[in-house]
């Protein structure tokens, strides 16, 4: 009985180490968007086409990693993929390597803006480049218009060329699947 107390405590023990040493390194997000990530890979959370029309407002203005000033309205008549995300939520950092994937397979008919809510930009770039993550991050730099607000991060929405919301994707959700990146597929383009 008193082995078995002890084992327990010292169980007990190690595994409060191990979740102090995570809290006080910050690791924790990541090792919890690690674990989110794996029921992403399961492929259960799939995003989902909005029922309703809804029109997308162009007056957003972005800044990239480099300071350079991007408006929406650039990209008026092209699909566009918007994701808001943080270093500090784990299912932005599970959903991340999966949004880069489709980066890589679709950037070249579908227009990228990952929009980093981090209120430290520094932060923000130096995950990025840690990561080696190729799609483009930007900051707002204008009134987030009514249509974006969103109480949930990660929070995506695609807008088809004809300027209509057709997903509006709150928490996080596989991107890379082959069912999503046929419809991507299937937007017309101008």
């Amino acid at each position: 009985m008193v082995k078995n107390v002890k084992r327990e405590m010292i169980e007990w023990a190690a595994f409060l180490l191990i979740v102090a040493s995570l809290c006080i390194t910050n690791s924790h997000t990541e090792v919890i968007g690690s674990l989110q990530r794996i029921i992403l890979n399961t492929g259960i959370v799939q995003p989902k086409k909005n029922e309703d029309t809804i029109l997308a407002d162009y007056n957003l203005l972005l800044e990239d990693l480099e300071g350079n000033t991007q408006t929406l309205s650039d990209w008026k008549g092209k699909p566009i993929f918007l994701n808001f995300w943080a270093t500090w939520c784990p299912p932005c950092i599970a959903e991340m390597p999966d949004i880069d994937k489709l980066y890589q397979l679709v950037n070249k008919e579908v227009h990228f803006a990952i929009i980093s809510v981090d209120e430290d930009r520094e932060k923000a770039k130096r995950f990025a480049r840690r990561k080696g993550f190729d799609f483009p991050i930007y900051f707002i730099k204008s009134r987030l218009p009514q249509v974006y607000e969103h109480n949930a991060i990660p929070t995506t929405y695609v807008i088809d060329y004809q300027g209509q919301i057709v997903i509006s994707q709150r928490g996080m959700a596989k991107y890379s699947s082959h069912e999503f990146i046929t419809y991507l597929g299937e937007l017309k383009f101008h």
